[in-house]
């Protein structure tokens, strides 16, 4: 069997380009881009990928893959798929931020472990924040979904040197600043109960000074913050349903989608 050059390169160019995107995002996706994951599978998984959209995919443009053109397509391709990754990891560190103002409302801010998803050591009431983020995220098919806008960005943003602009870079800045802006409001209902309980016990130290307000409020202070965390759970999955769709929502009108 014989083949010519242009068919090898034109065969390497359909299955480069879509992996270079796809793998970019699997980089920084929640999830998929966890340090959990072995970089062996999200290799082969980005390949697998890249290699089922290169059948339905328009064929890409004739270039030279060792050349300046195919350089720019690659950064194109990376940005594209560092910032779908991006915006949704963004919505999981809402719930994760959250969970560390309500840590340190409690006193547990000392408490800390490993983040798996980022290999940080974070607070374990946002640890637990990110596991439910993760279940809730799985149970709602937003991995599906994940792969569906990345389908479909290939054919609103296809293989070339055009990508996203400037605008656009500028539009994700200034949405991850909302991200404090929703963390707040998320564990608001929590720490703003615990600032009360904190003023209680003010009240009380001021009336009864010879009362170990140390030996009786820390533990006090960590039931009823175990309490409120429990009486917020109930709106805790409809809450990140709505971030995780304005998400989804701002990763269409980003990719045009």
């Amino acid at each position: 069997m014989q083949f010519a050059l242009g068919e090898v390169v034109h065969w390497v160019s359909a299955l480069m380009w879509p992996f270079m995107r796809i793998g970019a995002m699997m980089m920084v996706a929640p999830m998929f881009g966890a340090r959990s994951v072995p970089v062996r599978l999200r290799l082969l998984l980005a390949l697998v990928l890249a290699w089922v959209m290169t059948l339905v995919l328009p064929p890409p443009p004739a270039v030279d893959p060792i050349s300046m053109a195919a350089l720019l397509i690659a950064l194109q391709q990376v940005l594209i798929g560092l910032g779908m990754g991006f915006i949704l990891q963004m919505v999981f560190s809402v719930l994760a931020m959250a969970g560390e103002n309500i840590a340190y409302g409690m006193g547990l801010g000392f408490a800390t472990l490993v983040d798996p998803e980022n290999g940080v050591q974070v607070p374990v009431v946002g640890q637990y924040f990110l596991i439910l983020a993760t279940l809730m995220f799985l149970g709602l098919d937003g991995h599906l979904v994940l792969i569906e806008m990345l389908a479909e960005s290939f054919r609103s943003l296809p293989v070339g040197t055009v990508g996203l602009e400037r605008d656009a870079l500028w539009l994700i800045a200034a949405w991850g600043g909302r991200m404090f802006e929703w963390s707040l409001l998320v564990s608001l209902p929590v720490v703003a109960s615990l600032l009360l309980v904190n003023v209680s016990f003010g009240i009380i130290t001021r009336a009864a000074p010879q009362l170990n307000i140390f030996a009786v409020g820390f533990p006090l202070t960590l039931l009823l913050g175990f309490a409120l965390m429990l009486l917020s759970l109930p709106t805790l999955a409809p809450l990140f349903e709505s971030l995780l769709e304005a998400g989804f929502l701002f990763l269409g009108r980003l990719l045009g989608v």
